[in-house]
């Protein structure tokens, strides 16, 4: 299905059970509160209920510098929405049969065979204590793995990965070389027993190539990109498309930005040596929608099936021991998710308890969002998906998410519970 007769495929709000005065209170909020403001140099919001999109919102410029509008069709750095991608990635091997969720890693990674769990020391050699138990590949999907992300600032561990460059936004080396390199560093904790964000998910890309004997590039391209008509997204942006693509900021912490990622000089207009699972894919608004509408959908759009209905379901359902949320089990000191009454699947933040949330919602609902501030979720109760997408970092300066869900929420006028 080629992108542009998704973006065709649209309602008018009350025909979805939405208000077109409540949708405008959304372009209206990010005008003034972050555009007009400073803040945001530009932002693109979609959402589509009951099989159309209702509401597309572009405003700003996707180069301030250059005073380059943003069009609908600007790419951007998704960054941590990479993982939902490279999650259903790795289950279409479990539905083949090729790999169970209960394997233990070490089986496809042997160097972490006698990984150890860090108990004290500031540089290496630290001084390490067995796991309670092998990490499994859930543990991966999941977050409760024991790796980290070295720009989280707490730990020895952490300073561990910075000092090799494990986990940067910019990646080097290879994802190999990241294999080789956690070999020598000691796990946060014993699997299973806390969550922690965590470069878990490029070790789940690894794991797609290694067990489907294919450049994990080449099978996101094979097996999800190109079925689906996602002709935007990839893990760097080709010569014939640079002109699309989005600045990237900072914030200063004075309300204002500075650029972070000159569009014309990035790194993402080459190909990466680090194909990064856990972050490394380039997007439109309008390609991550079909990959959304697919998911909405129970695993297929057009004909075309990712996963079935089951593994899905299993996908988005909680999986954090002992059914408890990110609130009871999390160690990091940042993440995409941080309410109360959320739960984390394969891949997704799963929304549990909307009360416990403080925020509109459904349970069953499912998310995540990118280190540049961009942001999805789909709630199959209401038939919605919301995109968001901007170019700013870090995705904590602002609380644009929780707003955009109060106003999504608030524009329903016909709930379907």
């Amino acid at each position: 299905m080629p992108t542009s007769s998704l973006l065709a495929t649209t309602a008018s709000p009350a025909a979805a059970g939405m208000s077109a005065t409540a949708l405008q209170r959304i372009d209206d909020h990010l005008q003034r509160r972050y555009l007009d403001s400073g803040r945001f140099a530009g932002t693109q919001v979609l959402v589509y209920r009951r099989g159309a999109i209702v509401h597309h919102q572009v405003a700003g410029f996707a180069d301030l510098e250059r005073r380059v509008p943003m069009k609908p069709d600007t790419l951007f750095r998704i960054y941590s929405m990479t993982k939902p991608l490279t999650s259903v990635a790795f289950m279409m091997l479990v539905e083949e049969g090729r790999v169970a969720l209960d394997e233990p890693v070490a089986k496809y990674i042997p160097q972490w065979a006698n990984l150890g769990v860090f108990q004290a020391g500031i540089t290496a050699p630290f001084l390490t204590r067995p796991p309670v138990r092998p990490m499994q590949i859930v543990d991966l999907l999941r977050h409760t793995s024991g790796l980290t992300y070295g720009f989280q600032n707490r730990s020895n561990v952490d300073a561990a990965y910075r000092d090799k460059k494990i986990g940067e936004i910019e990646k080097s080396g290879t994802m190999q070389s990241m294999i080789d390199d956690l070999a020598s560093i000691p796990l946060e904790f014993s699997p299973g027993e806390a969550w922690n964000y965590s470069v878990s998910t490029d070790v789940v890309g690894y794991l797609v190539e290694k067990i489907s004997g294919q450049p994990f590039d080449q099978f996101l391209q094979q097996r999800i990109f190109d079925p689906l008509g996602m002709h935007d997204t990839g893990f760097h942006v080709p010569a014939a498309k640079a002109h699309r693509l989005a600045a990237c900021y900072a914030a200063d912490g004075k309300g204002g930005m500075t650029l972070q990622d000159d569009p014309t000089t990035s790194s993402f207009l080459e190909p990466p040596s680090f194909i990064s699972g856990g972050g490394g894919l380039v997007s439109t608004a309008a390609d991550y929608l079909v990959f959304c509408r697919a998911l909405l959908n129970r695993g297929e759009l057009g004909g075309v099936r990712l996963i079935a209905p089951k593994t899905l379901k299993l996908m988005t359902a909680n999986h954090l021991p002992g059914g408890r949320d990110l609130t009871e089990m999390s160690r990091s000191m940042f993440s995409e998710a941080t309410n109360a009454g959320v739960g984390f699947g394969l891949g997704f933040a799963v929304t549990m308890d909307p009360a416990k949330t403080l925020l509109p919602g459904s349970p069953g609902e499912y998310y995540w969002g990118g280190a540049a501030s961009t942001a999805f979720w789909i709630d199959p109760a209401e038939e919605l998906i919301t995109i968001f997408m901007t170019q700013l970092l870090p995705s904590s300066q602002y609380p644009v998410r929780r707003e955009l869900r109060t106003l999504v929420y608030s524009a329903i006028t016909d709930s379907n519970l």
